[in-house]
């Protein structure tokens, strides 16, 4: 059988696409893996496309790491027009990819809009490509924007954002100080917890919300009492 050619006459980027869309996970595994192996510009468009709606993690993976195989000039713009996408994963996809590519020019498009993304995987995705991105000379606002999430989402979600808190260093210390005090206990414990990681990253999470919580129980208890004499 003559295979298929593209409009750049590749019959080896014909057969990688046609395999990205077959319905057995393990061919467009193969072919994710055949393309990282030998990169092609050419599959630029499959290889996003399928980033955005591919619903195996292994694929998904593999894919990033095709396209992390192309020169970042190609790559770079088509990942930014990711960033706006109505679709939930290609936008949490495209942050991936950027954070395994790793190229600092791409810091400006982490914007708040990203950062504060109601759903949640994007979030978290935006905080550690933004932690692994940002200039030093910009890590306090950054840490500023985070903080004012403390208390947001389920377990998985604050622990992202306690780590990503952490992974900023001591610049997070005067914000979290001030939010340990925050009227809302949840975001006061939130607070409490990531600093008890930054001080001791062994710490266990759940360790460390539970004494946070503790610590912020009590502290409202006292207030109380005070009010009360």
């Amino acid at each position: 059988m003559v295979p298929i050619t593209t409009a750049d006459g590749t019959p080896h980027t014909a057969r990688v696409a046609r395999a990205l869309a077959a319905e057995d996970a393990s061919i467009r595994l193969q072919a994710a893996l055949a393309a990282g192996s030998h990169p092609d510009p050419g599959l630029l468009e499959t290889l996003v496309e399928r980033c955005a709606r591919e619903p195996d993690f292994y694929v998904r993976d593999m894919l990033t790491w095709a396209l992390t195989r192309l020169p970042a000039e190609t790559t770079l713009p088509r990942m930014r027009r990711e960033l706006d996408s109505e679709r939930v994963q290609a936008r949490s996809q495209g942050l991936h990819t950027l954070s395994k590519i790793g190229d600092r020019r791409a810091w400006p498009w982490i914007t708040r809009e990203l950062l504060r993304d109601a759903d949640d995987e994007v979030a978290r995705t935006a905080w550690r490509v933004a932690v692994a991105l940002v200039p030093d000379d910009e890590k306090q606002d950054l840490a500023d924007e985070l903080v004012r999430q403390l208390g947001r989402g389920d377990r998985t979600v604050r622990l992202s954002l306690s780590r990503a808190l952490v992974d900023l260093g001591e610049v997070i210390e005067p914000a979290l100080e001030r939010a340990a005090g925050h009227p809302d206990p949840a975001v006061a414990a939130h607070a409490r917890a990531t600093e008890l990681l930054r001080r001791n990253p062994e710490t266990d999470f759940d360790a460390a919300v539970d004494e946070a919580k503790r610590t912020v129980s009590l502290g409202a208890e006292r207030a109380a009492g005070t009010a009360d004499c």
